[in-house]
């Protein structure tokens, strides 16, 4: 495994997507099930054949994709049952065969455990059975296992995610590895290798699910504002799919809009990403009319991008989630500061992938793209000879770039992690786009709202570089690089649905490149 590799492992844990923190309560940590207590038999009596394993498999074909995990497996045992002891089938066994039969609230549709009616079979004949059904239960049980770890904690093989666009290096589970340390005594069950984010989704999955039950439809209204002191019957309404949503604890089924209600508006519109005003306008109406059912679908979908990324903590690093608009930097685990960002537009799509950011670039040029130069920059020459000059540019060899400067189109500083992607993080001239809410507006790479904040932290731990130098260097004219003594890594990803991790806060935001639909679609499949 190379270096690279190693470290994305080491550090990839998105502490993601910390929101609007209007709610100032403690989050809950997010809980693993606990339902599996314990590990394997520590019996050494009772052995199976070394050949069982292969037996096995000619009867079940559909589990040789494990083959040798399983072989793997009772070798490191000795052949020894795992399932079984001197007096009987171990609780695990039953647990394992609870969370199987359960397997929906993992957001998996129970269609893709394979042998379940075997395995009901095997589990309801368990007390009074012959050593070869032992044998067949003790090996539908591991098959079953890691059935159940592959299908639950990895997702989609990686050519699914890269389809679809997935370029991030996916999370690997070694079922080698994973059975060793089943051998040396942990249960993986009790510790799966899955990101947290997935467990937080996972609790708001249930309670999603139940509130489907209970969702009237859509609350559609020709008005164009619902604010505090309206009575009317779209307030029912609204207050009736904010109850469901969570964000209102107790529906009186007032038509009444009171402070109680005013409230829960600012918390749902700070789950959404809209200016917390208190008020129902269209962009509000516009998500409450979305149904429950196509929110339980949106949790599903971001739980399987969850599947795909690694459980190890970060130390230090900075992600970017698309669809929020945000640029998160996380220090030692845990959110330092934020800041709005614009994003690529559905026509020229900000890439998911990762790097590591090697370079401040102060006052930079902008080397025009090619694309850009074909589609704007060509055609405005033609109309008018003074198209170079009157936008700061010039003709660089057989390209064309922009000279620094404050309506340069990069801004006053860039930062560079150097990527086959071509992009990159920097200040723009257009301000007034970071007042928007939905902010995918730029050719793909990523604009940032407070670009000298980010300048002064990446060289916060270089004394030369004072708040006056960093001033002075964006407006001095000429592009300077300054190469960072210590690399961060940086993570570009696509989440439509979270849950914050200081305040427990679930959050949903616009599928703006329209990708959870085919993700859904293959999971169905």
């Amino acid at each position: 495994m190379t270096l690279i590799k190693k470290l994305f492992y080491l550090v990839f844990t998105i502490t993601l997507l910390y929101s609007c923190k209007t709610k100032k309560e403690n989050a809950p940590d997010p809980k693993v099930d606990e339902s599996i207590p314990g590990n394997f038999s520590t019996q050494t009596e009772k052995v199976l054949d070394s050949i069982s394993v292969q037996h096995f498999i000619d009867s079940f074909p559909k589990f040789s994709s494990i083959q040798n995990e399983m072989k793997t497996f009772y070798n490191g045992r000795n052949y020894a049952y795992a399932w079984f002891d001197s007096a009987g089938m171990i609780e695990q066994a039953a647990n394992l065969f609870n969370r199987i039969k359960n397997i929906a609230d993992e957001g998996i549709d129970s269609n893709k455990m394979i042998y379940q009616k075997e395995l009901n079979d095997l589990m309801e004949q368990s007390g009074q059975v012959s050593d070869s059904s032992v044998l067949k239960t003790e090996m539908m049980l591991t098959a079953q296992y890691l059935s159940y770890a592959k299908t639950v904690w990895t997702g989609l093989d990686e050519k699914e995610s890269i389809a679809m666009e997935w370029l991030l290096p996916r999370k690997k589970i070694e079922y080698t590895q994973m059975l060793d340390s089943l051998l040396n005594g942990k249960d993986v069950l009790t510790d799966p290798p899955v990101y947290k984010q997935y467990y937080l989704l996972k609790t708001f999955l249930k309670k999603y699910r139940e509130a489907e039950k209970l969702d009237t439809g859509k609350i559609i209204t020709k008005l164009t504002s619902i604010k505090k002191g309206d009575s009317l019957p779209e307030v029912g309404g609204i207050r009736h799919k904010l109850f469901l949503l969570g964000d209102l604890v107790q529906n009186s089924a007032s038509d009444y809009f009171d402070d109680t209600l005013e409230t829960a508006v600012k918390t749902f519109q700070n789950s959404f990403g809209l200016k917390p005003t208190g008020q129902i306008k269209k962009a509000e109406l516009d998500e409450l009319n979305v149904s429950i059912k196509q929110r339980v679908q949106q949790i599903l979908v971001n739980m399987e991008r969850s599947r795909w990324v690694t459980k190890d903590a970060a130390k230090d690093h900075l992600i970017v989630n698309i669809p929020e608009y945000k640029l998160h930097v996380i220090e030692n685990d845990s959110l330092a500061w934020d800041m709005d960002v614009v994003v690529g537009r559905n026509q020229s799509k900000t890439v998911i992938f990762n790097g590591d950011m090697k370079y401040v670039v102060f006052a930079p040029y902008w080397n025009v793209p090619s694309s850009i130069l074909k589609s704007e920059v060509l055609p405005g020459i033609k109309r008018n000879k003074n198209y170079l000059a009157s936008h700061n540019m010039e003709w660089n060899g057989g390209s064309v770039r922009q000279k620094p400067g404050p309506n340069n189109s990069l801004g006053l500083v860039k930062f560079l992690f150097p990527n086959s992607h071509s992009i990159y993080l920097h200040d723009t001239p257009s301000k007034s786009l970071f007042s928007e809410t939905n902010r995918a507006f730029s050719h793909g790479c990523i604009r940032l709202a407070e670009p000298k904040k980010l300048a002064t932290y990446l060289l916060r731990n270089d004394t030369s570089w004072t708040n006056d130098k960093i001033t002075a260097s964006m407006n001095g004219g000429k592009e300077k690089y300054v190469t960072l003594k210590k690399t961060i890594p940086v993570f570009i990803v696509y989440f439509t649905a979270w849950v914050s991790s200081e305040t427990g806060q679930l959050n949903f935001r616009k599928d703006i490149y329209q990708r959870d639909d085919r993700l859904m679609e293959m999971l169905l499949k």
